[in-house]
């Protein structure tokens, strides 16, 4: 029987990370490659440090430049891991973007540009992935960037709020599906994270400072702290884990 520690390697993994450019996504491809996957960064952005970060792990890797909300970006990504370093095990839905603006002046424009990348371009992928787990009947593991406004509404970020509730909805709905085919689905919702999508937040004094003062943990996080979570719900140690959203945030949400 494997030790609790090697419940925790990804030996002989491949894995996909979505918004793996930077940030959050870059941490999460980094930590999945030290715990021994094979990674395949997707990304609009330049994905050169992380690459080096992989290299240096001895970790193949290879880059997959597309919008993931594109039309037939699903299926490009698929057949580019495929080609590159083979059948993937673990998919990480992380790209995201978000538009502020108050809700009597929010535009149609910033509510679909939203929608589209937060939401349906994680069930295109998410369903071409699990396919072609199911065709070749394996297990894996889907893993997705939810939120802390998967729980709360936010002020002056709409369609954000509604695509990551709305992420979590959908993570358990794909959970109580896959799960019989030994698919777990589950998801993790960073608090108030050092990311370019909370700048603005951390450049209003006010606002900066109303924030700390209501994370137990007396500080934003960053995208390390994300890193044994991702770890954990892609490793066999997570086999029993279906349709979570686990909250990393400092102790926010208890607050």
């Amino acid at each position: 029987m494997a030790t609790v520690l090697e419940t925790f390697r990804l030996t002989g993994k491949v894995a996909i990370v979505t918004g793996a450019s930077r940030g959050l996504g870059a941490d999460m491809a980094v930590a999945l490659a030290e715990a021994g996957a094979d990674v395949a960064l997707v990304a609009r952005g330049d994905t050169s440090t992380v690459t080096s970060a992989l290299a240096s792990l001895g970790r193949r890797n290879c880059n997959v430049p597309i919008d993931v909300g594109s039309a037939g970006a699903a299926e490009h990504i698929m057949q580019a891991v495929v080609a590159q370093l083979g059948a993937p095990d673990i998919l990480v839905n992380n790209a995201g973007i978000i538009r502020r603006a108050a809700f009597l002046e929010f535009t149609e424009v910033d509510w679909d540009d939203v929608m589209n990348v937060n939401l349906r371009a994680v069930f295109r992928l998410s369903q071409r992935f699990a396919a072609a787990l199911a065709a070749r009947k394996a297990p894996g593991k889907i893993i997705n960037t939810a939120s802390l406004l998967s729980f709360q509404g936010g002020i002056r970020v709409a369609s954000y709020t509604a695509a990551k509730s709305a992420l979590g909805g959908l993570t358990h709905a794909m959970a109580n599906e896959l799960a019989p085919l030994g698919i777990n689905v589950n998801a993790i919702a960073p608090g108030y994270m050092e990311t370019d999508n909370t700048a603005q937040l951390r450049a209003d004094p006010a606002r900066h400072r109303a924030i700390l003062e209501r994370i137990p943990a007396g500080r934003w996080g960053v995208a390390a702290d994300l890193k044994g979570a991702v770890v954990f719900l892609a490793s066999p140690a997570s086999d029993y884990v279906h349709g979570i959203t686990l909250p990393v945030d400092g102790g926010w949400l208890a607050r």
